[in-house]
């Protein structure tokens, strides 16, 4: 794999420039050759340095279940290294449930991009992170695990119901410390927080937190606006079915971080089975050339809807975080490198409301997951964040979207008619009740 080094291209962002959701830092990259690059340079060339040695200019796929051995003692000898979290040896790749050169070529771009030594797939972030989780735990002092809120639904979900043994305590981001205990083996943070966009210092959390390892959900910043391991973080989580993939047509998770923790996480993945699949590695890999050029995009067009959506009398907030009360401990252009895709709404009229804009939008398609192409909007209370206690639960009025690459003043066009009704008090007639 080829390892680099982040660099900083052009200026920090102002306070001012950050309010300007287009113009945050670009971010290049330094090879072992001392050759500086782009983000976008190195995102399409990443995990492509075997394909001229096999004669071939796009991705191969190797839908391999099992490899032919050379002998039985080679066989062995590299069975027995990647079952122990390793790489092959000369003796093949033995097993699909232990290498696939297809997932392995992805995870090196992954890597590459988040400034990783190495990066481990899995067939869906909640996947990613069990096998995370479990193996912090076996190598930890303890099964305490620190997990400040908001989280995804689906980790905050599986934190509380103590279905993989950890024991865990909910926090702020400033009552890390307070938090931990002399059995805590992990602490779990996501910033931009989901649903509602709450920025987390990551160092700061770091600080907190001493010898513990920091594990950070990086699905709503990816890569290209946020790289938690230059804060300190040991450990980066990413749902890649989202804005890795880009397009709603693939499922994957990845764990972006040292070689020390990849090779815990590997033989956890191995056991436990939660394989990412070929053609799902093929997808995302081929994703991440486009993958700066979508984002901001996207991020573009959210900072134009977010400053519209403010002034319309049906909203109460908006979550944005280059708004002016987006980003109040300063970390646009520090941290992230820009606001990001996402927003939310609170809508002033709570539940009905939610329930009639959802049912209201014709470009945006009322579904869960995020990042695709085309926009989404969904209600999190009810489903994403459903299974969260009460009092850790997005508002009734909470909605959030999702901006895909369609043009902003049609998105415009879309939300303003859609809450136009809500502040009417009117129904779209398909939920009309008879």
């Amino acid at each position: 794999m080829s390892r680099c080094r982040r660099v900083r291209q052009n200026r920090d962002m102002s306070s001012d420039d950050a309010v300007q959701t287009n113009a945050f830092e670009t971010e290049a990259f330094e090879t072992e050759a001392f050759e500086t690059q782009a983000f976008e340079t190195t995102a399409v060339h990443a995990g492509r340095g075997d394909l001229a040695a096999l004669g071939v200019h796009a991705l191969p796929i190797d839908l391999s279940t099992t490899n032919p051995l050379p002998d039985i003692d080679l066989g062995g000898a590299s069975y027995e290294a990647m079952a122990t979290g390793g790489h092959p040896t000369e003796g093949g790749n033995v097993y699909a449930r232990l290498w696939n050169p297809t997932v392995a070529r992805f995870e090196s771009a992954l890597a590459t991009l988040e400034g990783a030594e190495e990066s481990v797939a899995f067939a869906t972030g909640m996947a990613a992170f069990s096998a995370s989780l479990l193996a912090v735990m076996q190598r930890g002092s303890g099964r305490h695990v620190v997990a400040v809120r908001p989280l995804y639904g689906g980790t905050d979900h599986l934190l509380a119901s103590g279905l993989l043994g950890a024991e865990t305590t909910f926090c702020a981001p400033g009552e890390v410390g307070d938090a931990l205990r002399s059995d805590t083996c992990l602490v779990v943070m996501e910033t931009p927080g989901n649903p509602t966009l709450e920025l987390v210092d990551i160092a700061a959390v770091v600080a907190a937190a001493g010898d513990v390892p920091v594990m950070v959900d990086n699905t709503f910043a990816t890569p290209v606006l946020q790289n938690p391991l230059a804060h300190g973080a040991a450990l980066v989580l990413h749902s890649a079915t989202k804005y890795i993939g880009g397009h709603g047509d693939v499922m994957g998770g990845v764990i972006a971080t040292s070689a020390e923790w990849a090779t815990a996480i590997r033989p956890v993945r191995a056991i436990t089975g939660g394989l990412l699949h070929p053609l799902g590695a093929y997808l995302l890999h081929r994703g991440l050339p486009t993958l700066a050029l979508r984002v901001r995009a996207q991020q573009a067009t959210a900072g134009e809807l977010a400053v519209l959506l403010s002034s319309h009398p049906a909203v109460a907030r908006v979550h944005y975080p280059s708004l002016p009360d987006g980003d109040p401990l300063g970390l646009l252009g520090r941290q992230l490198r820009g606001p990001g895709a996402m927003l939310t709404i609170d809508l002033a009229d709570g539940y009905a409301a939610a329930q009639a804009l959802t049912g209201a939008l014709r470009l945006f398609t009322h579904a869960v997951s995020l990042g695709g192409v085309d926009s989404l909007v969904q209600h999190p209370a009810s489903l994403t964040h459903r299974p969260v206690a009460a009092d850790a639960k997005p508002g009734e009025g909470i909605v959030r979207l999702s901006i895909g690459l369609e043009a902003a003043a049609d998105l415009w066009r879309d939300l303003s008619a859609g809450l136009d009704q809500v502040a009417a008090g009117s129904r779209p007639s398909h939920l009309s009740r008879s």
